[in-house]
């Protein structure tokens, strides 16, 4: 697909959090990550607000093992709280993203920044160097490394497994005013499948489980406010000479 892009990325330790299970204040992760953290690592990897990325599919290459851990959460009224929380990490997390990027139609007065080759070449150089902003599997404390790799290379651990592994109802992400045109905050929801160790992702708009979290106005931005694709592919140049 054009302007797709594919990357490896890896950390010690994954915290896609269940929203469910923070009412008691602990925390524990999904078994696999979200449509949404992987949009946000491709957001970190190099982002503008000409361009939405779309994630087309997820591979688990690593087996699905959870990690539970006793932290101290900071509270802010009683800096000397010694409340104990359980979170429940993801255990040596490996994912092949597949990733592709549209221009944001809800933008037209970023027209001039439309230019798609230029735009993909960035993205592409800015993945050989690990990302333009951290990494992060899910959660702060949980760093990751990203790295150019194609989907599907080597071994993973459910290649051979025959039988469809179902999940629930999960979040898929959330929906912002500035890509929907909607002033309202919306979290998608839906119920992944995973076969042979690939989930594939459906579209924003294809998700059917939508509710409206609050009233949320689009950020604004404009070309003085940005650095076009032309002006930073062109610095990138100077840095490679």
């Amino acid at each position: 697909m054009k302007n797709q892009i594919c990357f490896r990325v890896y950390g010690k330790y994954g915290l896609f959090t269940d929203p469910l299970t923070k009412l008691g204040g602990e925390k524990s992760s999904y078994p696999v990550p979200t449509y949404q953290a992987l949009k946000g690592i491709a957001e970190s990897i190099y982002w503008k607000p000409t361009i939405v990325y779309i994630v087309d599919e997820v591979r688990v290459v690593n087996p699905i093992r959870m990690e539970s851990k006793g932290i101290r959460p900071l509270v802010f009224n009683n800096i000397s709280s010694s409340n104990l929380a359980y979170y429940s990490y993801l255990r040596n997390p490996v994912y092949e993203v597949k990733v592709h990027f549209e221009f944001n139609q809800q933008r037209p007065d970023l027209r001039k920044d439309y230019n798609e080759n230029k735009h993909y070449q960035i993205l592409k150089r800015s993945l050989a160097k690990g990302g333009r902003r951290d990494i992060f599997l899910g959660a702060r404390e949980c760093q990751g490394y990203v790295e150019p790799c194609e989907f599907g290379e080597g071994v993973g651990a459910y290649d051979n497994d025959e039988n469809p592994q179902y999940f629930g109802t999960m979040v898929h992400g959330l929906s912002y005013p500035d890509e929907t045109g909607i002033d309202e905050l919306q979290v998608r929801l839906w119920q992944p499948k995973m076969e042979r160790g690939v989930i594939v992702f459906p579209r924003p708009e294809e998700c059917k489980l939508v509710r409206t979290v609050t009233k949320m106005k689009a950020k604004e931005f404009t070309l003085s406010d940005i650095q076009s694709a032309d002006d930073l592919l062109q610095e990138l140049e100077v840095e490679r000479n």
